[in-house]
């Protein structure tokens, strides 16, 4: 899970280092830059985040024969987390 938020925080911080990369090499070559486009670096961030959603499940083969079985809390109030249960082989011997 960390892994997944960690690559989803890149993605929502690589607009914003590419703007300012570029908007420096520009300054130094002596281009008269304008204001931050505030609104299109966090539209390009929300955009890579949504296709990266999108896209995860197509690489994301945890289990994929398996049948989930959703997090569920026990009368003793102990909650047991969501999971993947293996199929039931349907070879007979």
């Amino acid at each position: 899970m960390l892994r997944v938020l960690l690559i989803r925080a890149a993605l929502v911080a690589t607009p914003f280092v590419i703007w300012f990369v570029w908007r420096e090499w520009a300054r130094r070559n002596g281009r008269a830059m304008g204001e931050t486009p505030w609104a299109w670096l966090v539209a390009a961030a929300a955009v890579l985040v949504a296709a990266s959603m999108l896209i995860l499940p197509l690489f994301h083969d945890e289990e994929a024969d398996g049948r989930y079985v959703p997090a569920q809390t026990l009368p003793d109030g102990r909650v047991v987390p969501g999971h993947y249960e293996p199929k039931p082989s349907s070879k007979t011997p």
